[in-house]
Formats: structure tokens, C-alpha cells, sequence
């Protein structure tokens, strides 16, 4: 079914929906992912995204994404003097993702203090994205959801205490994927819900002993 959305497009600064809107929300989904506004982001762009991304305004609207501000925000014009004044610095370069990879495609890699995080990710239309790697893990975020993403040791139980902390908060599961580097390794949940992720509900996730990193991704309008 074809939404009235689809047909007007999604309210934003343009020029573009998919090199504006949807490269902000790529910027906004990857500062959430670090945890906040990077210190230093390496911008990758490939297909479409390298061509004409500067001339439809993806490397501002990227930066905008980063330092925080939505796509519907009029300072997403001055996002480069917005993100400087907020201590973020960057560099972009163009990069080859191969023939598969979605022509407005961007790997961005963060650095947040002892932080560091590398965020894949395409604008697919409309002004909707898809996230499709956090550092070696495949996912598939959208930003449509509230969503936690827990990197953590492979063990037995680890998934049936992430969703029991969201039951006790009363905290809906949408959409739930799990991937890992191998038996008794690395996992990484990404896990989209229906309601805002409590403070209190990340805070008892983080006591979990076999915890790498919790994040929550606020769903992005």
C-alpha cells in the first residue's frame, strides 16, 4: 500500500530526501549508536552518495546528523559552523562498496574518547534509511523504532535476560536479531520496541556481567 508519506515525501530541509533527509537520519542513528556527538567522524561515501553528495548538500546533512539535529531542523543549513561549535571534527572520502551496495551508501566510523564505532548504512528513498552493519556484525535498523543494541559474550541465557529486563518495564519487542563471531564468541542484539528505552531498564542491563556495550537508539521521527 502506497502511504500518503510516499507520495509528498517526508517534511525536512532539502534539497534531496535521500541525499538530505535520509543522510541526517544516517548521522542521527550512527551518534546514537556511539552513545553521543563524535569527536572525529571518517566519512565514507560511495555510489551517488560521492558523486553528487556535495552538490545536494549529504556531507552537511551527515555532519548535521552527527551533531545532532533532525532533518525537519532549519539549522541543518549551518551544520558545519552548528557541529564545530558542538566539538565535532571530520573528514570524508570516497570509497568503492562494490556492485552490490545500495548507490547512497556511507560507512561512517566514530570516535567518542575511548569509544570507537564504525556505523554501514544507505539512504533507500523517501528519506528512509537503512543501517545495515555495526562494526563487524550485520543488522538491519531503520530508525523507525526505539531500539537497543547489546554487544556481549555468547552464553547461554544472555537473550532471555535482555527480554526479560524490557517485560519487567513493560518494554514491547517488535523485532528481535541476533549474530555472532562463533560458539561461546562475540553476539550483538539488536532488538526494535515499541516504547522509549527507560533509564532504569538500560541501567539493569548494564549489570549483566557478560556485557560488552548496551546502547538505545531513540526512534528517530
Amino acid at each position: 500500500m502506497v502511504s500518503l508519506f510516499d507520495i509528498l515525501g517526508p517534511v525536512m530541509v532539502g534539497p534531496s530526501s535521500s541525499h538530505t533527509a535520509g543522510a541526517c537520519r544516517l548521522g542521527l542513528i550512527a551518534r546514537a549508536v556511539l552513545g553521543g556527538a563524535p569527536e572525529h567522524a571518517h566519512v565514507q561515501l560511495h555510489g551517488s552518495f560521492a558523486a553528487t553528495g556535495e552538490g545536494h548538500g549529504t556531507n552537511r546533512a551527515i555532519i548535521g546528523g552527527l551533531a545532532g539535529i533532525a532533518p525537519d531542523d532549519m539549522r541543518l543549513r549551518e551544520a558545519f559552523a552548528e557541529a564545530t561549535a558542538a566539538g565535532v571534527s571530520w573528514e570524508f572520502e570516497n570509497i568503492d562498496l562494490g556492485e552490490d551496495a545500495h548507490p547512497n551508501s556511507a560507512v561512517l566510523r566514530l570516535r567518542r574518547g575511548d569509544d570507537e564505532v564504525t556505523v554501514r548504512g544507505a539512504s533507500i528513498g523517501g528519506g528512509r534509511v537503512e543501517v545495515t552493519q555495526i562494526d563487524d556484525f550485520p543488522v538491519l535498523l531503520t530508525g523507525a523504532y526505539h531500539t537497543l543494541v547489546v554487544a556481549a559474550q555468547d552464553q547461554p541465557g544472555t537473550v532471555a535476560a535482555i527480554t526479560g529486563v524490557l517485560s519487567r518495564h513493560a518494554i514491547n519487542v517488535a523485532t528481535m536479531r541476533v549474530d555472532r563471531t562463533g560458539r561461546r564468541k562475540d553476539a550483538l542484539m539488536t532488538m526494535e520496541v515499541d516504547e522509549p528505552i527507560s533509564d532504569a531498564a538500560i541501567a539493569e542491563i548494564r549489570t549483566f556481567d557478560w556485557l560488552h556495550t548496551a546502547r538505545r537508539i531513540t526512534k528517530i521521527a
